[in-house]
């Protein structure tokens, strides 16, 4: 009898723990688009205009990025190794593996920056409406659009901003701990003469992967690392300055 029952409470078992997954997702987008379907109308306005891009940033950091990771019961832990200066321009960059990742950089800095991110988000519903209007969008498949990605995030550090570039260039395979980071910006760092802050995001492939019935809420750690200065490099340093930056978030992420 018990070799007939123990199965089959293995299944009911699965299948109420995938439907709790598939809640949890669906909880996900409406918490997306909600706060975004409230301040249509300011978002809007704000975006109208590259000056008022600041007022932007700070509704979305504090009433989209944070009602979204609370209300998945994501609480955020951030260590800082370095505090970034108000007023001062950087090259964020972290590793890559959820959508938590945009929500979840947006906590970890007080100052403005501007995404550099895939055009192919411009296709997810109400996000990606605002996404095309105040992140810098590249292809990376083009070079032309590479070309119009570095002179339109040189007109907004001139405003400036920071930016924020996730250098592995998409989010590696489920196996990949950290996959390797393309030169963008790193070369961009070093032209501005701009310091290069790595961030670690220890749990988001855990709490939110993109393997579809997996994650759950928890904590969300972040390392702020201390920074890399850029104003004695030129060109000939890129390699070496990508690889010590990842080096660092490397570590980071073995080491939990």
């Amino acid at each position: 009898m018990l070799s007939f029952i123990i199965p089959i409470f293995g299944v009911m078992l699965t299948f109420f723990k995938n439907i709790g997954h598939l809640v949890y997702r669906i909880w996900f987008y409406i918490l997306v688009a909600v706060p975004i379907i409230i301040f249509f109308p300011l978002l809007l306005l704000l975006s109208v205009k590259e000056k008022w891009y600041p007022y932007f940033f700070w509704v979305a950091r504090n009433f989209w990025a944070r009602p979204i990771l609370l209300g998945m019961g994501c609480p955020q832990r951030i260590k800082r190794d370095q505090k970034l200066r108000k007023g001062k321009s950087y090259m964020l960059v972290a590793n890559h593996t959820s959508m938590f990742d945009i929500m979840l950089m947006l906590r970890s800095s007080r100052n403005p920056f501007v995404f550099v991110g895939k055009k192919e988000l411009v296709k997810i519903p109400v996000f990606g409406f605002f996404y095309k209007r105040v992140c810098i969008m590249v292809d990376r498949n083009d070079t032309k659009s590479r070309t119009a990605v570095y002179m339109r995030a040189q007109r907004r550090l001139k405003q400036g901003l920071s930016i924020c570039i996730f250098p592995e260039g998409g989010v590696p395979e489920e196996h990949v701990v950290l996959d390797e980071f393309k030169d963008g910006a790193f070369r961009m760092a070093i032209n501005h003469k701009i310091p290069v802050v790595p961030l670690t995001f220890l749990d988001c492939k855990k709490r939110f992967p993109f393997t579809f019935y997996r994650g759950g809420p928890g904590l969300l750690r972040v390392t702020i690392h201390s920074f890399f200065e850029t104003k004695d490099l030129d060109e000939n340093h890129k390699a070496s300055l990508r690889e010590d930056v990842r080096a660092v978030i490397l570590k980071e992420l073995q080491a939990h």
